[in-house]
């Protein structure tokens, strides 16, 4: 190559160069700039193994000899039945989430009522070397799942399996029965009896409960734990926003975290040793209904004896449901105490039953289930009634009693009742009536705040018949009444004003204050329900239409100049029967109070003298 040539040549490079460099395209340094990120990454990447991988060495080295099953890869593996799907991990081997297949939240998602962001069961126990482990700490190996059938009932199994050597190993055995909600849980340390230190493993079960329902108020007022000790059967903490912690050092059957609708729980095929239960809630954090917290001790013995049997369930408070549980578990279930929970157990639900078979409109069932039970007490409603007529007859004579004692309460009222044998009267007949009918009453208070059946079913303007209907929202706040507006409540308050008016044209003792006070009750009531579920307003709105509807119909046949024809033919009955005999028990008590009244009163004679 001569000198020329030479100079062409670079030039010709120089040329390159330079071009290269001012006029390229700008996707050859982005191209260079993605290929060193990805190297970056990878690099990254391969740190994060190889410290996860330490990590897993170290861990190894720190469990002894549980550390054989201290390093593996975590991954998933699920349980599905017709109502529920239940995931399980192999870190642990522990339920990391349920999904409740037919409910919904209370803004239209999936219902899990167990999830791995806010809820967590681990196993923890100690060795005879004092090393602290954790089921969570060990990688299990999950078996295939095989279909089972225990007694009549079919299933799916699946088995996780840490192997320590040596033919030792941790088993932990699931069984989700079909058509069920419930989930067999057993926990096998095999061959292990000498490693372990202790008379329990402890079952520890942290929950933060997610809100479910609209109402986040009622959401935690109904929200806590109950347990059932072998020889006290059913208990619960306190609902309340102070934090509570309780120790147990008796045997225990199952411990639960119930909420308005839904508990997850776990019970003790044979028993647990003892618990520590906490419960605390954050007003400020609206993000967490409550947080709950159980410390459940499982005696060793029947760890390693193959005899730690227990049945997780993960399911809605129905009554129809929790009772075949046993063991007091259907009482997750709030239907009120000693005699309103029988009338909900033996009367509402079954009818209530009955008719959801039936019927799916849930207001139309309520109309129905109100028809069911005024006819039931139709008998106590006519007793009540015609009683006050009686009281209202004798109106006039009692008019005449205050105005010739002139506001003398204590002669009054001797008068009266004087009035009342000779007519035959029993003050109290209308009153008995009403008393029979409370049971009823109160029973509705516990059935329809808790009633499932109810839950996000619509009915007129209510979209959810277990909570507060809205119909009007309010731009503020009203003191012990809220922001919202419930119609069922003011038209439960309008009929109980309606009803009480015109109990109050037949009842001839309602006056004064009392009769005041028959008006202000609604009222009171008015702001006291406002929040409570549509259901429950619904149900005392119909109630009180369909009563006042009964006592116009039995006004038509109470003929009061017929009643005061009966209370004179008693008055001469009883006019006989004094002549043939002393004193009735009646007259004996006026004649004490009537002494007594003596007394009082020339007792205030003889300090007007002084």
């Amino acid at each position: 190559m001569d000198r020329n040539q030479a100079i062409g040549f670079g030039l010709i490079a120089v040329l390159l160069l330079a071009y290269s460099f001012f006029f390229s395209t700008p996707e050859k340094p982005a191209l260079q700039a993605t290929q060193d990120k990805a190297k970056v990454e990878q690099v990254q990447s391969m740190a994060v193994a190889e410290d996860d991988s330490l990590a897993q060495a170290r861990r190894a080295t720190a469990l002894g000899a549980f550390g054989a099953a201290a390093t593996g890869e975590a991954s998933t593996v699920t349980l599905e039945n017709q109502n529920m799907v239940v995931t399980f991990t192999t870190k642990g081997g522990q339920v990391e989430e349920v999904l409740l297949k037919n409910y919904k939240t209370h803004d239209g998602q999936p219902l899990y009522l167990f999830d791995k962001e806010s809820s967590e069961t681990d196993v923890t126990f100690t060795t005879k070397d004092n090393r602290i482990v954790k089921l969570s700490d060990l990688y299990f190996s999950p078996s295939e799942v095989s279909d089972v059938t225990i007694g009549e009932v079919a299933g799916k199994r699946i088995a996780f399996r840490a192997n320590i050597g040596n033919g030792q190993y941790i088993e932990q055995v699931y069984t989700l029965h079909q058509e069920s909600f419930t989930l067999g849980y057993e926990l096998d340390f095999k061959g292990l009896e000498s490693e372990l230190a202790g008379n329990a493993v402890t079952l520890t079960w942290n929950d933060r409960l997610k809100q479910l329902e609209r109402d986040l108020t009622q959401n935690r007022a109904k929200s806590t734990i109950n347990f059932a000790t072998v020889e006290d059967g059913y208990d619960y903490l306190s609902i309340s926003e102070e934090k509570e912690t309780l120790a147990l050092d008796e045997p225990l059957k199952w411990v639960a975290n119930k909420q308005n609708f839904f508990t997850a729980g776990i019970i003790a095929n044979n028993q647990f040793a003892g618990a520590k239960l906490t419960s605390s809630v954050d007003p400020a954090d609206t993000t967490v209904v409550k947080a709950l917290s159980s410390e459940i001790l499982i005696p060793t013995k029947d760890v390693v004896s193959g005899a730690a049997d227990f049945t997780y369930y993960f399911g809605p408070n129905d009554y129809k449901i929790l009772k075949h549980i046993g063991d007091d578990f259907d009482k997750n279930l709030d239907l009120g105490w000693g005699i309103f929970s029988y009338v909900n157990k033996w009367i509402i639900i079954p009818a209530f039953d009955f008719l959801e078979n039936y019927i799916g409109n849930y207001g139309i069932i309520i109309i129905l289930l109100v028809l069911y039970i005024k006819t039931i007490l139709l008998p106590l409603t006519y007793k009540s009634y015609t009683s006050m007529a009686k009281m209202k007859v004798l109106k006039p004579e009692i008019d005449a009693i205050k105005e010739r004692n002139d506001g003398d309460m204590q002669k009054t009222q001797m008068d009266t009742m004087k009035l009342y044998q000779e007519m035959g009267v029993n003050p109290l007949s209308g009153c008995i009536p009403m008393l029979l009918q409370i049971p009823i009453l109160f029973a509705m208070f516990n059935f329809f705040p808790n009633s499932i059946e109810l839950r996000q079913e619509a009915f007129l303007w209510a979209t959810d018949l277990s909570t507060y209907d809205v119909f009007a929202k309010l731009p503020f706040t009203i003191p012990f009444y809220g922001n919202h507006v419930s119609m069922f409540t003011l038209l439960m308050t309008a009929s109980t004003i309606l009803y009480t008016w015109s109990n109050n044209q037949i009842n001839s003792q309602m006056q004064g204050p009392m009769k005041f006070y028959s008006y202000l009750m609604p009222v009171i009531f008015m702001f006291v329900l406002n929040s409570f579920p549509a259901g429950l307003s619904f149900y005392y709105f119909v109630s009180n239409m369909v009563t006042f509807g009964q006592q116009a119909i039995i006004r038509k046949f109470v003929d009061e100049d017929k009643v005061r024809a009966k209370l004179e033919a008693n008055k001469d009955k009883i006019k006989d029967k004094k002549k043939s005999g002393g004193p009735s028990f009646t007259e004996r008590m006026q004649e004490a109070m009537r002494q007594a009244a003596d007394k009082e009163q020339q007792k205030r004679g003889n300090k007007a003298k002084k």
